[in-house]
């Protein structure tokens, strides 16, 4: 896999696919028929949890298949300011829905939500803004490089099952074949870049 990566043409070629599958998702929210009926705000809300969704797949690839054109150390820039993009979006997901109905966030909140995916929600939600509290205390928690990206990966791999399974639960507007394609690549690249970084020496292979 990785001598497959090794090519600027494979990596854009990856990284093409990437935002292909973001960009039918976005585009299959964005048309639903179920937005028809629904307050601007819901609609905001529910689009910013498609983006959010998108990000988790550009989060891994940034730190595992370094972009076409971009240097290693700009692409963890890239990476860092994505994931406080993606803690905004994360919050006006929520923020838009409390809006919208606050009884149902409150609750959701409160784990007494009867529908199973509010849970896993809100699973997604505390462990994004941890990472994020994470990321911007490094210094000042002065863990080692390595127990800080032990807890950081970790925060991810929550971040990231959470989230697939809050989506998967959920029949709305992402339609089921867009659904099933973006969660599956997500899954799949973050499950990828956590292997090869505890397992470094699949990387010589």
């Amino acid at each position: 896999m990785r001598n497959f990566l090794a090519t600027g043409l494979s990596r854009l070629l990856l990284w093409s696919a990437a935002c292909v599958v973001v960009a039918l998702a976005l585009a299959v929210a964005a048309t639903s028929p179920l937005l028809a009926s629904r307050d601007n705000i819901y609609i905001i809300a529910g689009i910013a949890g498609v983006v959010a969704m998108g990000l988790l797949l550009f989060q891994p690839l940034l730190m595992g298949v370094q972009p076409p054109g971009l240097r290693q150390l700009q692409a963890k820039r890239l990476h860092r300011w994505l994931g406080f993009a993606l803690t905004s979006t994360v919050l006006l997901h929520v923020v838009g829905l409390w809006i919208f109905s606050p009884p149902d966030v409150i609750d959701a909140l409160l784990l007494r939500s009867p529908t199973a995916f509010s849970l896993w929600g809100v699973i997604a939600m505390w462990a994004v803004l941890l990472s994020s509290a994470l990321v911007t205390c490094q210094r000042r928690l002065r863990f080692s490089v390595r127990y800080w990206r032990i807890a950081h990966t970790a925060l991810a791999a929550v971040i990231v099952l959470s989230t697939v399974v809050h989506t998967w639960l959920i029949e709305g507007t992402m339609g089921v074949v867009s659904k099933v394609v973006l969660c599956t690549s997500v899954l799949a690249a973050t499950v990828w870049v956590v292997y090869r970084s505890f397992f470094p020496s699949i990387q010589r292979k």
